[in-house]
């Protein structure tokens, strides 16, 4: 029995355009980032999905609202597929997070399973541990079918690391994910195949 699933990272933000950190906190869709929902919703439209999560942060909910279209379906939203936790790092510029905390910072992209987060926030494992039974309820929700989820781009490249077979320490190593970037799993007999990885060929400029 096949089940496939689609995941994407929520479309650009008023933050990422400042260069600002988000993690639990957000900010709007910018007109650019609701932009390219559109552009994947367009290259979606003809898949038949069984089901939309979201993450419960505004920004992603915004982009899977874009990406279901007229489909009957309601989104769920899920806690456990919301960004890392970053601490005292969330609303700050990435400029002076670098100069506050340049070793952490260095972890955060570089070594993750070396990377503690300033103040209250979450190291990359417990992202690992909140967000991989979530998966593996939707997988078992959803077997055969094929569903949607809109998430983050850290949580995003944890999940990918799991089905990739990847462990923390590579994690820095794996390409980034673009907003609405797609990724594709086919699950086969509980055997994860990486279709299809931070794919952007849908944007237009």
């Amino acid at each position: 029995m096949q089940t496939t699933l689609y995941l994407t990272r929520h479309g650009q933000t008023e933050w990422n355009l400042n260069k600002k950190m988000q993690g639990h906190l957000d900010s709007p869709l910018t007109e650019h980032g609701m932009r390219q929902a559109e552009w994947l919703k367009e290259r979606l439209e003809n898949i038949q999905f069984d089901a939309i999560y979201s993450s419960s942060s505004p920004r992603a909910f915004s982009t899977a609202r874009i990406l279901s279209g007229n489909r009957p379906l309601q989104i769920a939203t899920l806690d456990s597929l919301k960004e890392i936790n970053m601490g005292l790092w969330e609303g700050q510029q990435i400029d002076w997070i670098q100069q506050q905390f340049p070793v952490q910072y260095d972890l955060f992209f570089n070594e993750p399973h070396l990377y503690r987060p300033t103040g209250h926030g979450e190291s990359f494992s417990e992202l690992l541990e909140r967000t991989i039974p979530a998966l593996n309820h939707i997988l078992a929700e959803h077997q055969g079918q094929q569903v949607l989820i809109v998430t983050h781009r850290i949580t995003l490249k944890v999940i990918m690391s799991y089905f990739l077979g990847k462990p923390l320490h590579e994690i820095g190593g794996m390409p980034d994910i673009h907003p609405t970037a797609l990724c594709k799993i086919i699950m086969n007999n509980n055997v994860p195949k990486v279709e299809l990885y931070g794919d952007t060929s849908h944007y237009r400029e």
